[in-house]
């Protein structure tokens, strides 16, 4: 078993933004998703049956290619509470998606061939139970891709927050060689990683600040406890204005299959003068 650091994300805040309603998908995951969905070239097996895990932050507009992508297999959308689900529900139109796109649920009960999951792992409350969560819902062969933020980024928003002496702006994200780790532990097999670098430029201070809110929370365990007023907003729009007005953000992907349980065979124990017995009356 991989021991892996000390977490910084705190868990509570980390599960309300995944029952936050959102009113579309971030343009970041978006993109993200149709890059991922060009790597599906890489995989030889068509999936039958595939989940896709949470479009709502992952990107409703990629549901749509992956449908076109596999139009004969049958889908289902998980999604993290019933309030979000009819929001996919509404979102996904019968003239763009696949009818079987409308089977919307809040507990996976059946097993697939493909499950994709898009930009939701690093704010997952427990990564591990969660890859468990998606290696339990895959048929033996079938196979898992996903994409995630790596440590790099927000890195020039991290620089400007330590040199000012505020608390960090985000909770520390894990390296993707660490993810390939994770993904050993929790039963997968044969991961392949592979990273990239996104750096969004902005006009200004306030339209950097909406794509990040739009991105997510700041859900470090050391965050400013209280709320911030009109001054600290000031403060932040004049501090962000100093710095190249772009965010760097480093982009995981990766992908594993679930091999066929091993069976485990007894261990029998046999002392060096019967092995020696036995060669011997060989």
């Amino acid at each position: 078993m991989t021991h892996h650091s000390h977490s910084t994300l705190d868990p509570v805040a980390a599960q309300r933004w995944q029952q936050w309603p959102a009113t579309e998908s971030p343009w970041l995951h978006e993109e993200v998703a149709r890059r991922m969905q060009e790597r599906l070239d890489w995989i030889t097996l068509q999936p039958q049956t595939w989940l896709h895990w949470s479009p709502l932050t992952g990107g409703i507009k990629a549901h749509e290619l992956l449908a076109k992508r596999y139009p004969n297999a049958t889908c289902t959308i998980f999604e993290t509470s019933e309030r979000r689900a009819d929001q996919v529900r509404q979102a996904l139109t019968p003239a763009c998606c696949h009818p079987c796109s409308q089977n919307v649920i809040t507990k996976v009960t059946n097993q697939v061939q493909m499950l994709w999951a898009n930009m939701s792992l690093h704010f997952a409350a427990n990564p591990q139970h969660l890859l468990a969560q998606w290696h339990q819902a895959l048929d033996v062969d079938g196979f898992l891709m996903f994409s995630c933020l790596g440590p790099d980024t927000l890195k020039e928003l991290r620089t400007l927050y330590r040199q000012s002496g505020w608390p960090p702006p985000a909770h520390e994200l894990t390296d993707m060689h660490d993810w390939g780790d994770r993904l050993l532990d929790a039963g997968f097999a044969e991961p392949v990683m592979d990273m990239e670098q996104i750096t969004l430029s902005f006009n200004t201070p306030e339209r950097l600040l909406q794509e990040l809110r739009s991105l997510g929370r700041n859900i470090h365990c050391d965050r400013f406890s209280a709320l911030r007023g009109k001054r600290w907003h000031k403060q932040w729009l004049q501090a962000v204005s100093q710095m190249p007005l772009q965010l760097d953000f480093e982009v995981v992907y990766g992908h594993a299959f679930k091999p066929a349980t091993r069976q485990v065979v007894g261990l029998h124990e046999i002392s060096l003068d019967t092995m020696r017995s036995m060669l011997t009356s060989g």
